[in-house]
C-alpha cells in the first residue's frame, strides 16, 4: 500500500469482507450457555472461554493467548476464566487494548421466547439469542476487526494489541481487580476500548461518554419472630408483607421519581428524545406514562433511579392465611455521574432505617458497588474513533450517556490512569440485552466491526 488512504480503504474492505465469518463464529459462541451465576455450570463458562482462545490463536498475531483465572478477594475462591492475549508494541507506536466479556445472563423463562435462548435465529435482520448481542458481538467485533486488519497489514504491523476477554461481567465482576493487578504488566494500554454498550440507533454510532453507577443490595424486613394466623391476629399485628410494601413506597415520590434525600443528580444537557421513542424502545404500551419529571434522557443519564428487582415472600400458588414473619427484596439502584457508590448507599440505608414501619427490623446484606462514569473527551484517541465510527458506520457519532452500569470501568481507571477509555459498543435500543429475546442487528454488527478495524489501521500509523 503506497498511501494511508488506500491502505485505510483496503482496510474498510477487508472489514467488509470479515463480517460472514465473524457472525458465524458468533453463532457458535452463542449456542454455549456460558452463565458465570452461582448455581449454573461452570464447565460451560470454561468451555465458552476455550472456544474464544480458539477464534484469537486463529488471527495469528498475538505472542501469547491463554485462559487466566483470579481470586476473588472476599472469599478465595476462584474466578470465572478469561482470555488474555498479548501482542507488543514497535517502532514507537501505541498499544489497545480490547475489552468484552464472553459470560452472559441466564435466559430467564424460556417459554418468552420467540426462539430457544442458545439457538442463534436470524429474524428480520436481527440475530436472536443470549449473549447474541451481550457481549458476545463485542468479542466477534473485535476479533473480526483484527482479522481485517491482519488481512491488509499481515502480521508484522507495529500496534500493540491486547486482549481480555472477561468470564465473569454479568455475575459482578467478582475477581476483576485482582485480575488487573496480578496480569497490569499485560494489560496495560494506552489506550482501552470497552466493547459494552450501545448505540444511539441501528445506524447512527456512539461513544457513551457517561455511565451509572450501580448500587445492589438484598434488604430483610422483620416484624415477627414466627407465622401467625392473618384471622387470630390480623389487624393487630403487623406482618412483614405489609411493612415491606409501606416501606418500599417511601424510595418514590407520585411522579415516580426517587424521594431518598443524598442521592443527586447530575446537570447536563440531553439530546432530543420523545415519549414514542421512549414507548418503542422500552415496549412501553398505551396507557402507561413514564414516570419522573424533566427531559426523559436526563431521568435515565443523569438521575438516580431505584427498582426492586426480586422478592422472597409466599407465592401466590402457596399462598395461606398466614401473617409472614420475613420478607427479602432485592434493591437495585443506579447512581448519576458524580456520586460515588458508597455513599449513594448510606443515603439509602438511612431512609429506610428512619421510614421503617411499626418498628419493623432491617438488615442490609449481599452488597454490590460500582461507581459511576465519565469519559474524559478531549484525548486524541477519543478524536481517531469518532472519524472511524463516521467513515465506518456513514453518519457522525453521538456523545451519549447510558443508564445503567459498567462497574469495572473505575478499575481500569485506577489501574491505569493514564490510558484514554472508549465505551463503544454493538447493540441498538432495540437489543433488549438481559430480557427475553436477546438479539444483535445486524447491519450495526457490521459497521462496528468496520469501525473498530479503521480504528486500528489509524492507531497503527499513529506516533504514540
Amino acid at each position: 500500500m503506497t498511501s494511508d488512504t488506500t491502505r485505510s480503504e483496503a482496510v474498510r474492505d477487508a472489514g467488509l469482507a470479515a463480517v460472514p465469518a465473524a457472525i458465524a463464529d458468533l453463532g457458535a459462541l452463542v449456542r454455549i450457555p456460558s452463565v458465570a451465576f452461582p448455581g449454573f455450570d461452570r464447565a460451560e463458562v470454561e468451555r465458552s472461554a476455550a472456544a474464544v482462545k480458539e477464534l484469537v490463536e486463529g488471527i495469528g498475531i498475538f505472542e501469547r493467548v491463554e485462559v487466566k483465572t483470579a481470586v476473588v478477594p472476599e472469599t478465595g475462591a476462584e474466578g470465572m476464566p478469561a482470555v488474555l492475549a498479548t501482542r507488543a508494541a514497535r517502532n514507537g507506536r501505541p498499544t489497545i487494548l480490547l475489552y468484552a466479556h464472553h459470560d452472559v445472563q441466564p435466559a430467564g423463562d424460556e417459554e418468552l421466547w420467540e426462539s430457544p435462548p442458545f439457538e442463534p435465529t436470524v429474524r428480520d435482520g436481527r440475530i436472536y439469542g443470549r449473549g447474541a448481542a451481550d457481549d458476545k458481538a463485542g468479542i466477534m467485533a473485535h476479533i473480526g476487526s483484527l482479522r481485517a486488519l491482519t488481512e491488509v497489514l499481515g502480521s508484522d504491523f507495529d500496534l500493540g494489541v491486547n486482549l481480555f476477554f472477561e468470564g465473569e461481567e454479568e455475575a459482578g465482576s467478582a475477581s476483576f481487580a485482582s485480575f488487573l493487578s496480578d496480569n497490569a504488566d499485560a494489560l496495560r494500554a494506552d489506550v482501552i476500548v470497552v466493547a459494552d454498550s450501545g448505540n444511539w440507533d441501528a445506524t447512527t454510532p456512539a461513544l457513551t461518554v457517561s455511565l451509572r453507577g450501580n448500587v445492589r443490595f438484598t434488604l430483610d424486613v422483620e416484624t415477627l419472630e414466627h407465622a401467625s394466623h392473618s384471622g387470630m391476629f390480623g389487624g393487630a399485628v403487623p406482618d412483614a408483607m405489609m411493612a415491606t410494601v409501606r416501606l418500599l413506597s417511601t424510595l418514590w415520590d407520585e411522579d415516580g421519581a426517587v424521594a431518598v434525600a443524598g442521592l443527586t443528580a447530575r446537570e447536563a444537557a440531553t439530546p432530543d428524545y420523545d415519549e414514542a421513542t421512549l414507548r418503542s424502545e422500552a415496549g412501553l404500551p398505551d396507557g402507561v406514562s413514564p414516570i419522573g419529571r424533566d427531559e426523559i434522557l436526563s431521568r435515565i443519564w443523569n438521575k438516580p433511579s431505584i427498582t426492586v428487582t426480586g422478592i422472597d415472600a409466599p407465592s401466590v400458588r402457596n399462598a395461606s392465611n398466614t401473617l409472614s414473619p420475613k420478607v427479602s427484596v432485592v434493591i437495585s439502584t443506579r447512581v448519576a455521574p458524580g456520586q460515588d457508590a458508597r455513599s449513594a448507599f448510606a443515603a439509602i440505608e438511612e431512609h429506610l432505617r428512619k421510614n421503617a414501619p411499626f418498628g419493623a427490623r432491617l438488615a442490609f446484606r449481599d452488597l454490590d458497588f460500582g461507581d459511576p462514569f465519565l469519559v474524559d473527551t478531549s484525548g486524541w484517541a477519543v478524536a481517531q474513533a469518532r472519524d472511524a465510527l463516521a467513515a465506518g458506520y456513514g453518519k457522525e457519532p453521538v456523545d451519549i450517556g447510558v443508564g445503567g452500569s459498567i462497574p469495572f470501568i473505575a478499575d481500569l481507571v485506577r489501574e491505569f490512569p493514564g490510558a484514554q477509555i472508549l465505551v463503544t459498543g454493538v447493540e441498538d435500543p432495540h437489543a433488549r440485552a438481559h430480557s427475553p429475546n436477546e438479539s444483535l442487528h445486524i447491519e450495526t454488527f457490521r459497521n462496528a466491526l468496520v469501525s473498530e478495524a479503521l480504528l486500528l489501521e489509524s492507531l497503527d500509523a499513529t506516533a504514540r
